[in-house]
């Protein structure tokens, strides 16, 4: 009888062994992307702040995103195409490099 109580004391019930250690388990693996979360949430405010404060990054994000440019500047946009288009045999074909 004794050895029936310390057996359902020990793995029956609802917080028996394994599951007290499944719980733990689980409790370290929601710490960790509770954590992550945060990382992201910090990484995500101090884009924000930049945003609101710096002209150096709005202006960073104008010029990359839609091409903006400033008065008397000219903007160049290089397309990718196939390589191999317009290339003879033993050619090589690099970015923005004029084919003859």
């Amino acid at each position: 009888m004794l050895a029936g109580a310390a057996y359902f004391a020990l793995f029956g019930g609802e917080y028996g062994v394994f599951e007290v250690r499944r719980i733990r388990e689980e409790l370290v693996q929601e710490r960790e992307r509770v954590r992550a979360a945060e990382i992201e949430v910090a990484r995500l405010r101090a884009r924000v702040d930049s945003l609101e404060n710096d002209s150096a990054t709005i202006e960073r994000i104008a010029r990359e995103r839609w091409g903006l440019i400033r008065p008397g500047e000219r903007l160049y946009r290089f397309e990718e195409g196939d390589a191999g288009r317009g290339a003879t045999r033993g050619d090589t074909a690099r970015s923005g490099e004029a084919h003859r």
